[in-house]
């Protein structure tokens, strides 16, 4: 049996196991505190929006002896939801480069500082009639979710053996989902949803905190961080035998090894240096364009939409919410249902399908909502069509996009991608939280329209820009991409060539 023959025989092998018991605890301590996070923060202010605005009003009486404007008082409401994804922005920005001086723990458990702090300033702003404290506490949570969104990833996708890498990783859009439905069921008005509780429920951000900081640091730093940026060996080996147990840490300490003689030399890359890398441009516009379009793809439409479209199917005010968890729960079922196939489908088949599913159910969905009021159960499609549609994107877009982006470069470039692929996120999430509104007004329910052309050209260029990325290394991935180029080249070169001999003859 020959070396290759043998390699090949391993990763089989590696197939069939599953994840180490302390492998996947140290994936729940990373995500507790991380995605969880991000998804959790996002719901739960939906909740209170009357109560905080009622808050704001009575301050201001105390404060001016007049009620609020109603112009100032969306003003005001708009800034504490939107000032969210702008601490994100600001987080994912500097969220690689904490993870490069501080490790990848090291960075999630400093991290938990901002939420404590949000927690804080959001808990204590009813206490001082202070509703500017609101706005420092969202900014604040949005900031420890672009960190750990960031941070996170890495983590997950460096101490994962190769043949679970995307099942592990998928533990960011499990937790995301996660999140968004804890947030909408602690929002109902039997738990923390009545109008007095609202400053305990925006300070629960807190407990997440809490349990990562007793958590996360009884796991081991990431083990590529230890031996690529920090050349340290033994601890190296000593973290891979805790996370894959002391039989099965060999192949992967192989590939590693590969990958620092690779990296010999080279420092991480700044953002900005990607950009100006050849080798590298195919693998960042699929970053940017997969992060952009994360956002852009109709999933907030369809969030926007669903009050309306249960309010028509005949649901009763007071009963949408629950309806809403109910949207939060099929997406947190097709998260996990993605974890379950992704390392059999592959990448490439979850996130070309999801984005082609998506298409259809936007097509749907325009023909249902256009004929909403002809008869009284195109309601009832209309609301099929929403579930179908968040089934669709949890089961592609949703869990795939943060895996490319950690397989699709290697130590010294990934903390520099996601860098920039989470400020494009977080830009469009801004984007589109303050330009939707006019979408909708303008086009009504045709504008799924728009989102069925991005849904196409999204799946498209998968199709035809982006390998499978399944059970590789990433220098093999890299190499992948760095063959395409060559190809692309030398076609290029040899029509040239073609064309000069035909012309000289």
């Amino acid at each position: 049996m020959n070396e290759r023959t043998m390699n090949r025989t391993e990763d089989f092998s590696n197939l069939r196991k599953v994840p180490s018991k302390t492998l996947v605890f140290a994936v729940w301590a990373a995500c507790i505190g991380g995605t969880f996070q991000y998804g959790y923060n996002l719901s739960v202010i939906n909740a209170p929006t009357k109560a905080v605005q009622n808050f704001i009003n009575q301050t201001w009486m105390e404060r001016y002896n007049t009620e609020i404007s109603s112009q100032l008082l969306t003003f005001l409401w708009s800034t504490i939801v939107s000032i969210f994804p702008l601490g994100g922005l600001v987080g994912a920005s500097v969220g690689g480069t904490l993870a490069i001086r501080f490790g990848r723990k090291g960075t999630l458990v400093f991290n938990n500082t901002f939420a404590l702090l949000a927690a804080l300033f959001m808990g204590l702003s009813y206490a001082t009639s202070t509703f500017e404290l609101l706005i420092i506490g969202r900014f604040l949570a949005g900031l420890n979710a672009g960190i750990g969104i960031c941070v996170q990833a890495l983590y997950l996708g460096e101490m994962a053996p190769r043949a679970l890498r995307g099942a592990m990783a998928m533990g960011t859009s499990i937790f995301i989902t996660g999140g968004i439905l804890t947030g909408q069921v602690i929002g109902l008005k039997e738990l923390l949803g009545g109008e007095e509780y609202w400053p305990i429920l925006l300070s629960t951000t807190c407990i997440p905190a809490i349990l990562q900081l007793l958590i996360l640091p009884w796991f081991p730093e990431s083990p590529r961080y230890l031996l690529i940026d920090r050349g340290d060996e033994l601890a190296c080996r000593k973290a891979l035998m805790w996370l894959h147990g002391a039989d099965n840490y060999h192949g992967e300490q192989e590939d590693m090894e590969r990958e620092r003689v690779s990296a010999a030399g080279m420092k991480p890359n700044k953002p900005w240096e990607l950009f100006t890398d050849g080798g590298l441009r195919w693998q960042l516009l699929t970053v940017i364009l997969l992060n952009g379009f994360q956002q852009l793809n109709g999933i907030n439409a369809i969030y926007f939409y669903a009050d309306y479209v249960f309010t028509q199917a005949g649901i009763p005010a007071d009963k949408i919410p629950y309806a809403a968890v109910g949207t939060g729960a099929c997406e947190c079922v097709t998260a996990l249902t993605c974890g379950l196939l992704i390392e059999s489908l592959g990448r490439r088949a979850l996130i070309i399908g999801g984005y082609t599913l998506m298409s259809l159910w936007c097509v749907c969905l325009t023909i249902t909502l256009t004929f909403q009021e002809s008869s009284p159960w195109v309601p009832y499609l209309s609301m099929i069509c929403v579930f179908m549609f968040i089934l669709s994107f949890g089961l592609g877009p949703g869990g795939v996009t943060n895996i490319l982006t950690t397989e699709l470069f290697t130590q010294t470039t990934r903390p520099a991608a996601y860098m920039i692929g989470g400020s494009v996120n977080w830009t469009s999430f801004f984007f589109i939280g303050m330009v939707f509104p006019f979408i909708v007004n303008g086009l009504r329910q045709y504008c799924f329209l728009v989102f069925l052309v991005i849904c196409c050209l999204v799946a498209t260029y998968i199709f035809f820009v982006v390998p499978e990325t399944k059970n590789k290394t990433f220098l093999e991935i890299q190499s992948e991409f760095q063959s395409q180029e060559r190809k692309k080249l030398i076609a290029a070169n040899g029509t040239a060539n073609g064309h000069l001999l035909s012309t000289s003859t």
